[in-house]
């Protein structure tokens, strides 16, 4: 019999900072690390600010309600096709903006990956704004783990952090303990992001949540197994980002270098740009490239103790 999920509480790694050795180990030991109020949060406003900006044009936010509080027309969003968790022109027009491809690359961000890994830090370009309309098409994303979906070094972290205030009910992220100490488990099929569910194990019952504020950062490796959490508002968008980072001298798959889901080209994406210094910024790294291995995916057994 499965025993009932334990909540944990994210411990704050900032004062590990200062010790990057103790940072690794911790990192190590529990498969993430949170870092309280480590991006200002003046710079995620902005990007807040277009992203909302984006939904506006295309419509779909509620008329006569403040739009920092990112409440969407119901209505108006069911008449339109559903894609990635919100429509394609969304989806689109966020990916053309320059500052949501630019606050991956904040300082505040990338000194945590230089204290983990010791060295040069790749971003990785294929950057995900997660603009999750609410209603019935709005599953959360099952537990899984990111390295099924990115491959290349299993040493990739990614970075989520939400663009405001994100309680666990508006659907925050929750993270599996110590689940980055079993390799790659098993998958089958699931609604959400993804499309991918990790196959649990009866003793698997610890996870980490949080009520997230505005410039909190998780992250972790690439086999911690996470997942989202429902979004219990009947008309709220929860927007958040997820990035990814790695060691610049470790592999990438060649998929992680193209624009998430290549709806747009590169030089689509950068055309409004008003500064082009992070345009193809990684061709300056001699990055080793891994081969897709699709037989990963579709691992069907999974032992458990």
């Amino acid at each position: 019999m499965q025993k009932t999920t334990q909540e944990l509480a994210y411990e704050d790694a900032t004062p590990l900072l200062d010790d990057p050795q103790a940072l690794r180990e911790f990192g190590e030991r529990e498969g993430y690390l949170f870092f309280k109020s480590r991006i200002p949060a003046d710079a995620l406003r902005e990007v807040r600010k277009d992203i909302l900006d984006v939904i506006g044009k295309h419509d779909l936010l509620k008329p006569g309600v403040d739009p920092d509080e990112a409440r969407i027309d119901l209505d108006k969003v069911a008449q339109s096709e559903p894609f990635a968790g919100c429509t394609e022109g969304v989806f689109n027009d966020v990916q053309r903006l320059e500052s949501f491809h630019r606050i991956a690359h904040h300082p505040a961000v990338l000194a945590i990956y230089e204290r983990l890994f010791d060295g040069p830090v790749l971003p990785h370009p294929r950057n995900i704004a997660r603009v999750l309309f609410p209603g019935p098409h709005a599953n959360a994303t099952p537990p899984h783990q990111d390295y099924i979906h990115i491959q290349g070094t299993q040493q990739t972290w990614t970075a989520w952090f939400p663009l405001g205030d994100c309680p666990r009910n508006l659907g925050g992220l929750s993270v599996l303990r110590r689940s980055h100490k079993e390799g790659v488990v098993a998958v089958g099929e699931a609604p959400g992001a993804g499309g991918l569910e990790a196959k649990l194990c009866p003793s698997e019952t610890e996870w980490f949540v949080g009520d997230f504020e505005i410039g909190d950062v998780l992250t972790f490796p690439s086999t911690t197994i996470h997942k989202g959490m429902t979004n219990q508002f009947e008309d709220r968008i929860r927007l958040s980002c997820d990035f990814r980072y790695q060691s610049a001298d470790n592999e990438i798959e060649e998929q992680s270098l193209h624009p998430h889901r290549q709806t747009l080209t590169w030089d689509e994406i950068y055309a409004g740009w008003k500064s082009k210094d992070l345009c193809y910024y990684w061709q300056k790294y001699d990055i080793p490239r891994s081969a897709w291995d699709e037989s990963i995916r579709w691992q069907k057994e999974r032992i458990c103790n």
